[in-house]
C-alpha cells in the first residue's frame, strides 16, 4: 500500500467516524424527547474558553421536593445529590423525576416559585455560539432565557437552541 493510499484510507476512516457521530446526534434529535428549560448563567473560570457559554438548566422538580415547605421565593441549600434523578418532558418543558437507578444527573437548590418547585440541574450544558454572536446570558435578565434540549437515553441533555419567553410563549432566538 502506497503512502497516498494509506493517507486516503485514513481520511475515509476519519470522515466515517465524524459522520457516524453526526448521524447519531441527528437521530437522537429526531427520536428522543425534547423540551424547553429555564436557564441560569454559569461561567467557569477557564483561561481557554472558546465561543461557548455554560448554562445551568432550571427545571420543575415537584415530584422530588414534594415534602419540603418554605416561604414563597426562598431558596433552600438542600441537594438531591444521589444521582438518582432523570429528566423527562411534560407539556413541552423539561421536568426532573426521581428514579431508582443511577443516572449521573443531580438537582440542587430547590426553590418554590408560583406554587412549583424549581431546581438547578447538574451538570450544566455547554452551548456553542456562532463566531460573531453576542453572549445571550449577558443581555437578558435571569430567568428569561430558555434553552431547548434533547434528552438522550443516557447522559446529560444536549442543547439545540435558545429562546425567550414572550407573552407566555417561547420564541426561538435567531443566530
Amino acid at each position: 500500500m502506497t503512502t497516498l493510499q494509506k493517507g486516503l484510507l485514513f481520511a475515509v476512516i476519519q470522515v466515517a467516524l465524524v459522520s457516524s457521530l453526526g448521524a447519531k446526534l441527528l437521530w437522537d434529535r429526531a427520536t428522543q424527547p425534547r423540551g424547553w428549560a429555564m436557564t441560569r448563567g454559569y461561567d467557569p473560570d477557564l483561561f481557554i474558553r472558546g465561543r461557548y457559554v455554560n448554562i445551568s438548566l432550571v427545571v420543575k422538580a415537584d415530584k422530588i421536593f414534594t415534602n419540603l415547605s418554605q416561604p414563597q421565593g426562598a431558596a433552600l441549600s438542600r441537594s438531591y445529590a444521589s444521582g438518582n434523578v432523570d429528566l423527562t418532558v411534560e407539556n413541552g418543558f423539561v421536568v426532573a423525576i426521581p428514579v431508582d437507578h443511577y443516572t449521573g444527573i443531580t438537582v440542587a437548590g430547590p426553590e418554590l416559585r408560583d406554587g412549583e418547585w424549581l431546581a438547578t440541574v447538574s451538570p450544566p450544558v455547554v452551548y456553542f455560539l456562532p463566531e460573531h454572536a453576542a453572549d445571550p446570558l449577558r443581555s437578558r435578565p435571569a430567568g428569561t432565557l430558555f434553552v431547548e434540549v434533547t434528552l438522550p437515553r443516557s447522559g446529560p441533555p444536549r442543547p439545540i437552541r435558545l429562546g425567550t419567553k414572550v407573552g407566555g410563549q417561547i420564541i426561538p432566538l435567531g443566530n
